[in-house]
């Protein structure tokens, strides 16, 4: 595949912490795949029929929900919170490491234009896949690295993925865990779309948009028109 090498591309960060910047904590969940159910601080209603969602965690869902918004055929990407044990996730829980959850993001993608591996192909060419517990400035296990799949061809496409980049450096290498999906808490209002609204402010000029460009420079084929960070 043209991308096998663009795997092998592990990006650098410059120092900086992906960190919260107002708000009250406001909390939502998400129990399927398809439907958010009692969200109190933020809900996404797809505009077409069809589509169908993914689930990854990444380090910072500020920067991973830019990534993808800027992909063709991906409608939304929606911060949040998965993997752990705890109910009703806030940010200041899940910033303490002890919840067992991770900042992910949930991806509305039209599947008639990008596929689930192509969703995956981006989750790897945008991340340093070696990095455990984080990615760049921000390190804990709430920055882990989680593919989740929701069937057993979705699973078959991560672990060939995985296996081929293993395959490629060294055996063991590549740091993301992958999970079933069972449940996406949709976090705090505040933090959705925080890239595309606050482009100014410190991280994201740091971190979040220096991760989108590299990431867009190495995919130009798969960016929408006029999605192009500057």
């Amino acid at each position: 595949m043209k991308y096998s090498t663009i795997l092998l591309l592990f990006l650098l960060f410059t120092a900086a912490t992906c960190q919260d910047q107002s708000g009250e904590q406001q909390t939502g969940d998400t129990s399927t795949a398809a439907s958010q159910e009692s969200t109190q601080g933020y809900q996404y209603t797809p505009t077409q029929e069809g589509l169908k969602t993914a689930y990854f965690a990444s380090g910072c869902f500020w920067c991973v929900e830019a990534v993808y918004e800027s992909v063709k055929g991906v409608e939304e990407s929606v911060s949040g919170y998965a993997g752990g044990h705890t109910e009703n996730p806030t940010y200041e829980d899940s910033n303490t490491g002890r919840t067992g959850h991770a900042e992910a993001v949930m991806i509305y993608y039209d599947p008639e234009v990008v596929s689930f591996e192509m969703l995956v192909d981006v989750y790897f060419g945008s991340q340093d896949v070696t990095q455990v517990n984080g990615q760049g400035p921000d390190k804990g296990s709430q920055y882990r690295s989680i593919l989740f799949y929701q069937n057993d061809q979705e699973k078959a496409i991560i672990e060939k993925k995985i296996g081929e980049i293993n395959s490629q450096i060294a055996p063991d290498q590549v740091a993301a865990e992958v999970k079933p999906f069972e449940k996406f808490w949709v976090a705090e209002a505040y933090h959705q779309n925080y890239e595309k609204l606050h482009p100014n402010q410190g991280y994201i000029r740091a971190v979040s948009i220096p991760r989108l460009k590299r990431f867009q420079s190495k995919f130009p084929e798969l960016i929408k028109e006029g999605a192009e960070a500057h």
